[in-house]
């Protein structure tokens, strides 16, 4: 049984370390998150072996700081969790290790916690403490089902630059023996992520790394519908039932076990959009764009979207402008289809793309019009943290679902 509710969660599955104490899956201690992406920038996407030594260099000092921060010592806490997949195999060693050797060192359990559980209990954590802010409590509002500060069941979106998902998820049932929740894959994408799209044609664009900020910011100043971008209906071809999708994701339910009206397909959009460029000779333009800000870039300067925005021109903006509104709107109809389809009685969006300006903006719309509660992380928990590892470990915690000392890497762990 728990004695102080304190665990460390620690998070290194792509190009962020991060470490974080969360006190009962309700209240963060401290959270702090080494980014990478001035490493990462010059090469325009992540680099896997970079990652892994930025790793090596940052896990000891961020853990120390997140530990100083959250004012409790090592030996106040009740266990180590760390993430085990999916995500970069070099990199989800560095933390499973050092998390490996902190547990047995202090004689504490270790939880393996997975990354897209995680993102979403970065919603549940939140609204947890928010309802902890209003309700002027003085302990955190301890874990049960009545207490997840939305109804549920939940439909959740997990999309991020790694992940297009759909889950139900299903809180465990109230009482002294809480177990772990429950999720059933309702969706996913059978190629690109959401956000890989967007790092992706930002690259093909000439903009900076990572691509989804770059578009969102400059997107403001495009028209939305000067591009007539669509998205065909999937069909399920039978030789691709039961293959593995071509997406970070990896291994998940085969294709025949989904419904097609919620699966989902970004390869086709990028392909346009370098179409696009090509039919109205924009590749000179985005090579200019790309040279100029990789020459900052050499001279010591961080371009911002700002920089971007006085080297393109209104044809590209709208560009940009309709590539975003055509996916996020793909993302919309499909989560809120699901949503009916399913009964769920709320909605949670997470990940790094639940950052996106216009994505909120929409989403609250609809689910508005619908009735149906929605919920975002904000905008430091929608990219990778581990405070939601800390907090998707706590029920695990109290089911006493422990790892054991031979927990390995898992780049293709699937949840549900």
């Amino acid at each position: 049984m728990s004695r102080s509710g304190l665990i460390l969660g620690i998070e290194s599955s792509c190009d962020e370390t991060a470490a974080a104490v969360v006190e009962r899956g309700a209240q963060t201690r401290s959270s702090i998150v080494a980014s990478q992406i001035a490493t990462h920038a010059p090469y325009g996407g992540v680099v896997p072996e970079l990652a892994s030594r930025e790793h090596l260099r940052n896990i000891v000092p961020i853990t120390r700081s997140a530990m100083a921060a959250s004012g409790y010592s090592l030996a106040d806490l009740d266990a180590i969790a760390v993430t085990s997949g999916p995500g970069l195999a070099g990199a989800l060693l560095v933390g499973i290790t050092y998390a490996k050797a902190l547990a047995f060192a202090l004689g504490k359990p270790l939880i393996a916690v997975n990354h897209l559980e995680g993102h979403i209990h970065a919603v549940l954590l939140e609204e947890r403490q928010r309802l902890h802010a209003a309700s002027g409590a003085g302990e955190p509002i301890p874990l049960n089902s009545d207490e997840n500060g939305l109804p549920m069941p939940a439909l959740a979106l997990v999309v991020s630059g790694g992940h297009t998902h759909l889950f139900l998820a299903k809180p465990p049932a109230a009482g002294p023996e809480i177990g772990a929740w429950q999720y059933s894959l309702i969706g996913r994408t059978l190629d690109d992520a959401a956000g890989e799209a967007f790092d992706k044609v930002a690259k093909l664009l000439g903009l900076g790394y990572p691509g989804g900020p770059w578009i969102d910011n400059l997107a403001q100043f495009g028209n939305p519908t000067a591009v007539p971008f669509g998205f065909t209906q999937i069909k399920v071809k039978a030789h691709l039932e039961g293959k593995t999708p071509r997406t970070k994701g990896a291994q998940t339910a085969p294709i025949a076990d989904l419904d097609r009206h919620f699966l989902f397909s970004f390869s086709g959009i990028k392909t346009a959009v370098l179409r696009y460029v090509e039919v109205h000779g924009l590749r000179a333009s985005c090579d200019a764009r790309q040279r100029t800000l990789m020459e900052m870039i050499g001279s010591g300067v961080t371009p911002t979207w700002r920089d971007a925005r006085s080297l393109c021109d209104q044809q590209t903006l709208d560009l940009i402008a309709s590539f975003q509104h055509a996916v996020v709107g793909n993302l919309l109809k499909k989560t809120f289809a699901a949503a009916e389809a399913i009964g769920a009685a709320s909605v949670l969006v997470t990940g790094g793309v639940a950052a996106n300006r216009e994505l909120r903006v929409r989403f609250t719309a609809e689910a508005a019009e619908r009735g149906l509660p929605v919920a975002f992380p904000t905008l430091a928990m929608s990219t990778d943290n581990a405070a939601m590892i800390a907090a998707a470990a706590w029920p695990r915690f109290l089911a006493g679902d422990f790892a054991g000392w031979d927990l390995e890497a898992n780049p293709r762990l699937t949840l549900a």
